[in-house]
């Protein structure tokens, strides 16, 4: 039986800049674009979310919602570094370790034998740690899987601590409600209230069959978590899958050639983003369109190499899907799987339009 724990920053960005400017302690804080510039929020504090404030607004809406928000610039070289700081203090614990972002983890503790082997314990001192040497409040939540850790993580969240343990798994799981579900948004959660299943207990009890022509083969991982069946091991080398970069504009992009004329300059970044990983194989390229409705779209085809027409051609047909003053645009590549990387035979053609030469 595996001992998995999740432990995630609360509200990381603005726990950083309340850390060090304690003025904003109490005040309604987010991290995010202005917005004039039309940005969004990437993080916000718990007094903003009392307003209704989350992350992934736009801004100016935030703002409707709670006019006296204090809006700060994100920095993320500082936020990186202390992100630096907890992922050490993770590592001193166990070398089992799988970043999901700057501000949370998994750790597989199973086989550590400090604190008597307590996950609990261990749990604790993650927490006292981060807190006395960053000023940071991590919540932890320790289970025998990731998809029941990163659940009792969030369950008594800010400065939580929840275990769920072996014995208590079974009850833990039928009451649990559907839609703290990995995975379950708000559209699959309405279609599985429709269809009268409000818990794992009502999940259950659902034959597979149905579950697969409901949803799909999604189906099939409702019916795994509602048995509580999650045996992915934590993983210590996560596989970047792609490189991208987008933009998103103070004034509308009225036209398609106004489009045309802005993908120059992000493909150029990408090119220098792709440059500071190596140089990765690519396996596809795709182009990325939001329109002024908030409708967003991706087209996307094979590539060995990024070939600057055929960003061109896709961004010609995303854009026909909606036809539309454009909002964002954005350009990137799906890296191919590092088993399929091969080393370039004697009559590949090195000429070959958009291949970069290491």
């Amino acid at each position: 039986m595996r001992k998995i724990l999740h432990a995630d920053c609360d509200c990381f960005y603005a726990a950083v800049e309340m850390r060090d400017d304690p003025s904003l302690q109490g005040v309604p804080l987010a991290i995010g674009g202005s917005a004039d510039r039309r940005g969004v929020i990437a993080t916000c504090n718990y007094p903003a979310r009392k307003f209704g404030v989350h992350s992934a607004m736009p801004t100016a809406r935030a703002l409707r919602l709670c006019p006296q928000l204090k809006v700060i610039s994100p920095d993320f070289d500082k936020y990186r570094e202390v992100s630096r700081q907890i992922q050490t203090i993770f590592h001193e614990l166990t070398p089992l370790v799988e970043p999901l972002s700057l501000d949370e983890a998994y750790l597989d503790v199973t086989q550590v034998s400090r604190f008597q082997g307590s996950a609990t314990w261990m749990a604790r001192w993650l927490k006292e740690e981060a807190l006395a040497r960053t000023g940071i409040v991590i919540s932890v939540g320790a289970a025998p899987n990731k998809f029941l850790a990163k659940i009792a993580s969030d369950w008594d969240k800010p400065d939580g601590l929840f275990v769920i343990p072996p014995e208590r798994t079974e009850s833990f799981i039928t009451d649990l409600p559907v839609k703290k579900l990995h995975g379950v948004g708000p559209a699959t959660a309405a279609k599985l209230d429709a269809l009268g299943i409000a818990s794992c207990r009502d999940l259950r009890i659902q034959p597979l069959d149905r579950l697969l022509d409901q949803f799909g083969k999604f189906g099939r991982r409702l019916h795994e978590l509602a048995h509580g069946i999650d045996d992915r091991p934590v993983n210590v080398s996560r596989e970047r899958k792609s490189v991208s970069v987008e933009t998103t504009y103070d004034h509308d992009l009225p036209h398609l050639a106004g489009c045309h004329q802005a993908l120059a300059p992000l493909i150029e970044k990408l090119h220098d983003r792709l440059a500071r990983h190596g140089d990765p194989a690519i396996a596809k390229q795709f182009v990325k369109v939001r329109f002024n409705d908030f409708a967003s779209t991706t087209q996307e085809t094979g590539a060995t190499g990024i070939i600057h027409a055929r960003f061109h051609e896709l961004l010609e047909s995303a854009w026909h899907r909606g036809e539309r003053p454009v909002r964002l645009l954005g350009v990137g590549v799906r890296l191919m799987p590092e088993p399929d990387h091969h080393q370039l035979g004697l009559f590949d053609d090195l000429d070959a339009p958009g291949t970069r030469l290491p």
